[in-house]
């Protein structure tokens, strides 16, 4: 590691370092772009084969047009101006992309029929119960209700320091990280196209509550397809972690993503990433919020505990896959 790659952008060194010409800027676009531009390809072969089947597919199209142009406008400016901030710019619009790519999945796998009562009959064989029905009966308190919910929200937080960890500490494995993380998200999305599960708060307010607790589990068929109402998430309503959980709701929620769960997931990604650093610091600030993340995902009823399961077991994999195929990828 050269010194230039120690050196903090906390300092002054750092912040002249941050607008530095690199000597050796890169020539085309960096892998975590390139995966992007594959899922971006892949989905829109998907949208010209369900083209008749969508309600505005032309609109997901254009959206692609405009990740395309960004992110080549993105390189193209590196390219006149190849400093470590441009590189690192390229980076954070890719992962605020994410906001772009979710929402869709909901586009994709309301076209097929929802699978819900399979994972909540599963649950039930399993457990014996509805973890996600009962979890926040059993721990009512305000307390632990505002700690799980600081948990769930922290998930994007965690997403965000992990990458700007690795631009700031650890620059020769910044397109590493970013790559891994991208990468894992777009597997996950490419699942939740394909597997339409909606998760506790979709399924439940469905069906009603009076039924799952009765142990009856019906098949909703394309009920998601026009429908996406949620329960409101268990808990105290007048906290402040509830309310800015329910309001990241209303504002990008749909009934998708439910198996496995890429809350667990890329969170558990993010912690083996905080130790792959070395800075043990990171990963022990982490854990708590990691905790009460991974519970939250059942309390707030945004999963079944096998979706959080499955979520972790996931999320190992991933990270190890991805580090594999991106050996060799740190910056000289």
């Amino acid at each position: 590691m050269t010194k230039k790659d120690n050196t903090s952008l906390l300092t002054v060194a750092g912040l002249k370092d941050l607008f530095a010409i690199e000597k050796k800027p890169l020539g085309g676009l960096m892998v975590f772009e390139k995966v992007a531009i594959a899922y971006a390809a892949l989905t829109t072969l998907l949208v010209l084969f369900l083209y008749t089947r969508m309600s505005d597919p032309s609109a997901i199209l254009m959206a692609r047009v405009r990740f395309l142009a960004m992110t080549l406008a993105l390189w193209g400016v590196y390219r006149l101006v190849p400093c470590r901030l441009m590189l690192g710019i390229r980076g954070v619009v890719q992962l605020a992309l994410l906001g772009l790519w979710y929402p869709e999945t909901y586009d994709f796998n309301r076209l097929f029929p929802n699978l819900d009562h399979l994972f909540a009959q599963w649950e039930q064989q399993l457990f014996g119960c509805q973890p996600a029905l009962l979890f926040s009966q059993v721990l009512p308190s305000h307390v632990a209700s505002e700690l799980f919910d600081m948990g769930y929200g922290s998930y994007y937080f965690m997403i965000a320091v992990t990458a700007m960890f690795y631009f700031a500490f650890r620059y020769r494995e910044f397109e590493r990280a970013t790559f891994v993380i991208l990468a894992s998200f777009f597997v996950y999305y490419l699942i939740y196209i394909f597997l339409p599960v909606v998760g506790p708060t979709f399924y439940y307010h469905a069906v009603g509550l009076k039924t799952i607790a009765e142990g009856v589990f019906p098949n909703v068929h394309d009920y998601f397809l026009t429908h996406t109402a949620s329960l409101p998430s268990p808990g105290y309503t007048d906290g402040v972690f509830y309310q800015f959980v329910e309001d990241a709701k209303a504002a990008g929620e749909r009934p998708t993503a439910a198996f496995p769960s890429s809350h667990v997931g890329v969170s558990t990604i993010c912690m083996l990433l905080a130790w792959h650093s070395g800075n043990r610091r990171l990963f022990f600030v982490y854990l708590p919020f990691y905790i009460f993340l991974c519970c939250a995902t059942v309390y707030i009823q945004a999963h079944y505990l096998i979706d959080a399961i499955a979520g972790l077991i996931t999320g190992v994999g991933f990270y190890f896959l991805m580090m594999w195929l991106s050996r060799g990828m740190e910056r000289k």
